[in-house]
């Protein structure tokens, strides 16, 4: 099992708690720190949100679902797996199944910007926060892909209040970040927007797949902790 290098809070800060009793909070700044240390690669983890907003916006109709599916669905999974190896360098397991193990996860998300019903978001963000970990399971812990979701499920399950929230905020942090770059940006007419959205969402959305990857040292952490099965 590879080493689980935590990134480290800034030394002027506070010092932050352990992986294990790290808050809500805590995991968006330790993201941001992470994003800040690792700026380029990071960024290139907005690609699949630039993608999909391009793809929403300029794709044909008639195959816009399709295209935002097959194409938005791989690339969020590969960015997830490039923020758990720059979380954790030492991280030695396979990126192909890790990858598929993030379309799995991935795939009802992007679903729910395509098919809308109620109760759609809920449910989508409790599969995401079920599954999500299952390719950091593979990336750091070299474990077997066939029995990463059932290990990413039962770390969500050791703070699920933690987990949930913590996507949660995420989520709320970078669309109401997209929202204020998105004004600051935005030219005049549709086009302006959707480039300014663009934009904003590529420098952004790289949050997400850097907060998960640090999500999941605190939701290992504990495990470890926590009684044993």
């Amino acid at each position: 099992m590879a080493r689980l290098s935590y990134p480290r809070s800034a030394g002027s800060r506070p010092e932050a708690l352990p992986p294990a009793e790290r808050t809500v909070g805590q995991v968006i700044a330790e993201s941001i720190g992470l994003y800040g240390r690792h700026f380029f690669p990071s960024l290139a983890l907005g690609i699949p949100a630039a993608v999909v907003v391009a793809l929403d916006a300029w794709a044909p109709h008639s195959a816009r679902a399709a295209f935002v599916l097959v194409v938005g669905t791989p690339l969020s999974a590969w960015a997830l797996v490039r923020a758990v190896r720059l979380a954790y360098p030492d991280a030695g397991g396979p990126t192909a199944p890790a990858i598929v193990l993030g379309v799995v996860s991935f795939l009802p998300a992007l679903v729910s910007r395509l098919v809308v019903f109620p109760g759609i978001y809920p449910l989508a963000l409790a599969w995401l926060a079920a599954t999500i970990f299952a390719a950091p399971v593979v990336l750091v812990e070299n474990a077997p892909a066939r029995s990463a979701l059932a290990r990413s499920a039962r770390l969500a399950r050791a703070d699920l209040v933690h987990s949930v929230g913590a996507l949660l905020a995420l989520t709320i942090t970078i669309l109401l970040s997209a929202l204020v770059l998105t004004f600051l940006l935005r030219g005049f007419g549709n086009q302006g927007i959707r480039i300014a959205a663009l934009i904003a969402l590529l420098v952004v959305t790289p949050l997400f797949f850097l907060g998960a990857a640090v999500l999941y040292g605190d939701q290992a952490a504990r495990v470890r902790l926590g009684p044993t099965d």
